[in-house]
């Protein structure tokens, strides 16, 4: 068996659970005609059409329609169910503590938060120290942004171009991807900084290559012209997933860290999908021996169950504590969603799945990287570990954005079986998002790809670069 590959005694139980070919019997009977006409009666848009299928039931990394049909689920539901759908000890997790130890008044402490700090914080760099417990990524980030200008006393935030950092007020105030418009005026004192994009950024060396340093320290110069003297915090992601997969080019943190000390900023990375061994480390963050003043988690800790963290010092905790900082709410601390979130470390370190998540990611980026060299529509393979993105482009020399030929690939392999979410924002043109669960198996990293290839296959306009097809 090679390093790093689940076997025997750990995870291979739940693999072979995963295969099982009988779709769950939630829900039998369905008339989708009847309740897609309530669907369109009954609720709320809220910024993306519903697909046209009802899905009826989930089981390991595959979902299932009321009409039958299995998918491959390869971005892990919204980006979240870390360990797949439906894994027998995140349910007896669930069962148990909703009949013992559900919700309590925000005032309480219990078992499962306390075991849930103590094994987060014991897992991160020293300076990771204290951890809050909230439900989404959104509110962790808010929280966040809050405590930085708690903490410093002021109160401008950088974001990065293409970021997305929730709904809320001020994580969507810092965030340049999309959602920005209609509402009325954003949180006052929000700058941006150019998101660092190699594939199509026009800051270049005299060889070519993406000058991402020169790129920051002009953004940087903006900033300085813009702000009126109050910086308090920068947020950035180590992937940016909604902007089309782009990683933080190395040393990209480090220098950014500088740019923040320098005006006496903090720094909030927030790894909302890149945190819990997706990337191939426990944290991203781990990737360049990197420690932010403030690190946010959500989506992966929960394994699709709405639960979030944020992470500091003691020294940036209790200082702000003393100047008042709160973040009272409803489900703050909440046990059941930490002991989801207990459970899901337990099993992240007890089975090896951070390894096995960068082996997957070697196979997984080996069989993408053959795609490229098949297909010309493909402008950009990137990523890290098991988070990648496909960039689809009407030819490699202009790299024009081909959203239909994008739309007509994501609506074929979903035919064939295989779900990987399609980012369509004109922002940045047509991205695949592939985020699996890690305990995804090695058949199952070759089935998804054998799908892919079909789908570009059977796709006209995809610019086939051989000759066998």
């Amino acid at each position: 068996m090679a390093p790093g590959i689940i076997g025997k005694g750990d995870a291979s139980s739940f693999f072979a659970q995963s295969k099982q070919g009988t779709p769950p019997n939630l829900y039998v009977g369905l008339d989708e005609d009847e309740l897609r006409a309530k669907s369109d009666r009954r609720l709320l848009y809220y910024g993306s059409p519903f697909h046209r299928d009802i899905i009826s039931g989930s089981r390991g990394l595959y979902i299932y329609t009321a009409s039958g049909h299995r998918i491959l689920d390869w971005t892990s539901g919204q980006m979240s169910c870390l360990l797949g759908h439906g894994h027998h000890e995140i349910v007896q997790v669930i069962h148990d503590h909703a009949l013992q130890l559900d919700h309590l008044f925000s005032g309480m402490i219990s078992p499962p938060v306390i075991s849930l700090g103590e094994r987060l914080c014991s897992a991160l760099p020293e300076g990771l120290d204290r951890a809050l417990f909230l439900s989404t990524g959104g509110e962790s980030n808010e929280a966040a942004i809050k405590l930085a200008k708690v903490y410093t006393g002021k109160f401008e935030i950088v974001g990065i171009g293409g970021s997305w950092h929730g709904m809320t007020a001020q994580a969507q105030g810092a965030q340049y991807h999309f959602g920005r418009r209609g509402h009325g005026p954003p949180m006052p004192g929000m700058h941006m900084l150019p998101a660092p994009n190699a594939y199509r950024s026009v800051f270049r060396t005299s060889e070519g290559y993406h000058d991402w340093k020169t790129e920051m320290d002009h953004g940087w110069r903006q900033i300085d012209l813009q702000s009126c003297g109050s910086l308090a915090a920068c947020i950035v992601e180590c992937i940016q997933s909604s902007a089309g997969m782009h990683v933080l080019p190395s040393g990209y943190l480090a220098a950014l860290k500088e740019h923040c000390e320098a005006r006496g900023m903090l720094l909030i990375v927030d790894e909302a999908q890149t945190g819990i061994g997706r990337c191939g480390d426990f944290v991203a963050i781990n990737n360049e021996a990197f420690v932010p003043d403030i690190l946010t988690l959500s989506k992966t800790l929960g394994n699709g169950l709405p639960l979030s963290a944020v992470v500091t010092s003691d020294k940036i905790g209790l200082e702000a504590a003393r100047r008042g900082f709160f973040f009272y709410t409803t489900h703050v601390n909440d046990p059941l969603p930490a002991a989801v979130g207990d459970k899901v470390l337990e099993i992240l370190f007890r089975d090896r799945l951070v390894d096995h998540a960068r082996a997957m990611g070697r196979l997984l980026h080996a069989g993408l990287d053959r795609l490229f060299s098949r297909y010309g529509c493909i402008g950009d393979v990137r990523g890290r570990g098991l988070m990648a993105g496909i960039e689809i482009v009407s030819d490699r020399e202009s790299k024009a954005p081909a959203l239909p030929l994008a739309h007509a690939i994501a609506d074929r392999a979903y035919r064939l079986g295989l779900w990987a979410n399609l980012s369509s924002h004109p922002s940045f043109g047509g991205t695949f998002r592939i985020a699996p669960p890690i305990t995804i198996s090695v058949d199952q990293v070759k089935e998804g790809l054998a799908i892919l290839e079909k789908a570009f296959a059977e796709t006209e306009g995809t610019l086939p670069l051989h000759n066998d097809v």
